[in-house]
């Protein structure tokens, strides 16, 4: 599908995957019935099970946005407090949306280096939080994301070590999993390790960035959740009339590993690129395990790639020699060539 492309941008630049398309037009025939009471709602049910190898509850939403700030929503009351990573998507990225749907609850961002939280660092604030009773909001949720907005995934033990500090000081645990295909990918586990099996009682389930068109979901492996959410979904204008589109898009994803693939195939074009970028002297300020790369360029040879076409972002990240850093975004869509050039410029 790629030609020359030179948007490392992001992966959310890329377009719909033939098969994600080709599922659309299999469902956009006939009449069935609405809100998801329809054939491919179920059968992305009874795919979600199997992929994940447990009874659960999936319901498709439209954007990552919606996905995380209802998840949220559920697990935490007005009153309610919210841990996550200084710059985690929903704390940096959603324009209020979590503390919006949640009528009022506060997300409380605790700093790391490299966007992985550590179970040590629940014990303070959260007894701080307790001892000051009624004047500060009450603990109810940890949000992790996987992958982290610096590219890195949380290793299996860590995320049982987050999971169960988390459940010991009485929070729900949700997952941003926005690119958790490339975490799943990067770990070599099953799904179910990486999600239910370590201690996470919500998951947004990433599909845009890995080949959807419009199609994330939400899913909970704690059945007592759910019925919260369904009234929450319909209240905030996500849930479709026509749901099977949406449905489709997950189905498209989810049926022969599709979206694994994907996340394999991003990841081993990040790693390349990596290794590319080393060879010729530049510096990584993070370690690659997903399909984001954040590497140190100087000015002047962020002008010739932009000159040349290429299309990513300068991070904000406090660096004491004041060097800038770039994000380079692989995606599902893109191919070795497109990689190679961008190493090509820089070489020139």
């Amino acid at each position: 599908m790629s030609q020359s492309r030179r948007s490392f941008a992001s992966d959310n630049v890329a377009p719909a995957a033939p098969e994600v398309m080709a599922a659309l037009a299999r469902v956009n025939q006939g009449t069935v019935h609405s809100y998801g009471d329809d054939p491919e709602t179920r059968r992305l049910t009874g795919l979600a099970q199997r992929t994940f190898e447990a009874e659960l509850a999936i319901y498709p939403v439209a954007t990552g946005t919606a996905a995380n700030a209802l998840a949220l929503a559920v697990l935490a009351p007005p009153y309610g407090g919210i841990y996550c990573d200084a710059v985690a998507h929903v704390n940096t990225d959603e324009c209020g949306a979590p503390e919006f749907y949640a009528g009022g609850a506060k997300l409380l961002p605790l700093t790391t280096a490299d966007g992985r939280l550590r179970a040590s660092q629940l014990a303070a604030p959260i007894a701080h939080a307790r001892e000051m009773g009624v004047h500060h909001v009450a603990p109810a949720a940890l949000s992790l994301s996987q992958a982290t907005e610096w590219g890195t995934v949380y290793g299996l033990q860590q995320l049982r070590e987050l999971t169960a500090a988390a459940h010991a000081h009485g929070l729900s645990v949700h997952m941003d999993g926005a690119r958790f295909a490339n975490a799943v990918a990067h770990l070599g586990c099953t799904p179910a390790e990486a999600s239910w099996r370590s201690g996470v009682d919500v998951l947004s389930f990433g599909a845009t960035k890995n080949g959807a068109l419009a199609a994330e979901a939400v899913i909970f492996f704690r059945a007592d959740m759910a019925r919260d959410f369904e009234l929450r979904r319909k209240r905030a204008g996500q849930l479709w009339s026509k749901l099977r589109y949406m449905s489709a898009q997950l189905t498209a994803l989810l049926e022969d590993g599709l979206w694994l693939r994907h996340g394999r195939h991003a990841n081993a074009l990040a790693a390349r690129l990596a290794q590319g970028l080393q060879v010729r002297g530049i510096g990584l300020v993070q370690p690659v395990e997903a399909n984001e790369v954040f590497a140190v360029l100087p000015a002047q040879r962020i002008a010739a790639l932009r000159a040349a076409g290429f299309e990513f972002y300068e991070w904000p990240a406090a660096r004491p020699d004041r060097q800038p850093v770039v994000r380079l975004v692989t995606a599902y869509d893109m191919v070795a060539a497109d990689v190679d050039a961008l190493l090509a410029a820089l070489d020139a």
